[in-house]
Parts: structure tokens; sequence; C-alpha cells
């Protein structure tokens, strides 16, 4: 742009209003050197350039300065300019600020959906390599304890008849045979079927597993106090916590409880006490109480 084709006037207006020689040459340019407002509003919006300060290519001849008064009415103008601007500029953000809202708030969604589904696919994962290893394990604690596929405990455990699967707790006396590691198998299955069936009940079946781990505590330290050993089914305490479950009192009596009393109380007779087999049951309920997963790989 030439020199004659700068308005020498909006020069010197914009000087007045306190802006520097080069800001209002390179601001009436930028422009096009139509009015004063558009001037002040390119400034305001080009503060920040690194250049703002340098002078133009552009040859402009100055002036005299505006007289104190004209100086006044210069800077109230300027003033009232820029809030303008500073209006237009805030209003120009407002509306960017609202498009960033509407991507932002579809970006978290499809985000949120997408980890939501990676993480049940690892949990699902994680769940498989522990039914595996769960697995495997006890398929090397049969073959160090002897029980084959083709023994006769082993057989009657794979060919439950469709009622036995649906419920595992009616064994008869033969599957609480003197092999312990069976009836460690028979009270853990218990307490799956237990979790299992009350899996919404998280809480209480937690709870009842730690009254039961409390019983069998209670009779492995003191096994000749009668106390811990005879407990009556409609105390108010133990139907909260163990006796609200059926396979809670199952677990009881595979311990060694019998009914008596018409049914009235559950008691674990002195001469039937077996320590290897409450310790064995500590064990399946420390087990319960510690997996997260107990109970809930093997349906």
């Amino acid at each position: 742009m030439d020199a004659s084709d700068i308005n020498r006037i909006l020069v010197n207006e914009l000087e007045a209003m306190g802006f520097s020689e080069a800001q209002a040459t390179k601001a009436l340019c930028s422009s096009g050197n139509s009015s004063l407002e558009a001037a002040v509003n390119w400034i305001i919006d080009h503060e920040n350039d690194a250049d703002i300060d340098e002078m133009s290519m552009v040859p402009v001849d100055i002036i005299e300065t505006p007289t104190t008064s004209d100086s006044e009415q210069a800077k109230l103008k300027a003033q009232e300019l820029r809030e303008r601007a500073r209006k237009r500029r805030e209003e120009e953000e407002k509306k960017l600020e609202k498009e960033r809202e509407k991507v932002s708030a579809l970006c978290p969604r499809f985000s949120f959906e997408a980890q939501r589904k990676t993480e049940k696919e690892e949990e699902r994962r994680a769940r498989e390599r522990i039914r595996q290893k769960l697995q495997q394990d006890m398929a090397e604690r049969r073959a160090r304890l002897g029980l084959s596929l083709n023994s006769s405990t082993s057989s009657k455990s794979i060919n439950t008849s469709e009622e036995e699967t649906k419920n595992p707790l009616k064994v008869d006396s033969a599957a609480l045979s003197d092999n312990l590691a069976t009836k460690k198998e028979v009270l853990m299955e218990c307490l799956r079927s237990l979790r299992r069936q009350h899996e919404e009940e998280d809480a209480k079946v937690q709870r009842a597993f730690k009254a039961l781990l409390v019983y069998v505590r209670n009779i492995v330290s003191n096994a000749d106090e009668v106390k811990f050993r005879k407990i009556r089914l409609s105390n108010p305490a133990f139907q909260a916590r163990v006796g609200i479950f059926k396979e809670g009192v199952q677990f009881l009596e595979l311990c060694g409880f019998e009914r008596v009393g018409g049914g009235e109380f559950l008691v674990l007779h002195r001469d039937k006490v077996d320590m290897a087999v409450l310790r064995s049951a500590g064990m399946v309920l420390h087990s319960a109480l510690t997996n997260p997963f107990f109970g809930l790989l093997s349906k």
C-alpha cells in the first residue's frame, strides 16, 4: 500500500488514543484503511503479535499532535472502541467454548464406553485364567493323592445326576469318607454354593463366612467348652448371620454338628470333634473371605 493510500488523520487519531505509530499504521493497512473502529479492532486482536510494534514498510507523514481537548476525546473514544472490541471477542470466545463443549460431551461418552468394554474383556480373561489355574491345581492335587479319574470317588463326583448338579450339597455319608482332601472339597463346594446362590447379597454372604469362621476357631481353641459346640437355631444373632442361609447350616453339619432337641439345637459332641476337618473348614473359610472370585468361576 502506498503512502497516499493511508488516512493520515486516522493515524493521528489512533496515536492520540495511545497507540504507537507503528501499531496505527499496521492496523490501517491491515483493516483496509476504512475506519477508526476497524483499526482499533485489528490492534486489539493482534496486540499479542511479536511484531506488533515494528514499523510498517509503508511511509507515512506525521502531522502535529492534536490539542489536549481533542486528545481527551480520542481517549474516550478509544476506551469505547476497546470495550466494544472486548465484548465482541468475549462473544466469539463463548461461541467457541459452546462448540468445544458439544464436542467434548460426545468424546468422553465414546471414550468411556470403549474403556468399559476393554475393562470387561480384561476381567473376563482374568477370570478365565484363574478358572484354568484352579482346575489345574485340583487335577494336580488329585494326582498327588492318587484320586485318578477312574477311581470310584472321582467317578462319582464326575458322573453326578442332573439333580446333584443343581444341588451339590445333597451328598450321602459315603461322600464324607476318611479322606481329608475329599472332605475339604465338600466343605468348599458348600461355601461356593452359598456364594453362587446369593451372589446379589454379597455383604450378607461375607458376614456369614466371618461368623462361621468364628464358630470354627472357637471350637479349635476351646474344644472342651460346651458353649462353643452348642448353637440354638432360633438365636436371633445366629439367624441374622448364618441361619438365613441353608448352606450355612449345612456347612456346620459338615463340620460335625448334629440337630438335637427336636431340631432346636445344633450340637457338636466332644467325641465327634475332628480337628483336621475343623482346620480344613477354617482354611476354606479364609479362602472364601480373601478370594474375590471365590464361588463365581465354577458355575
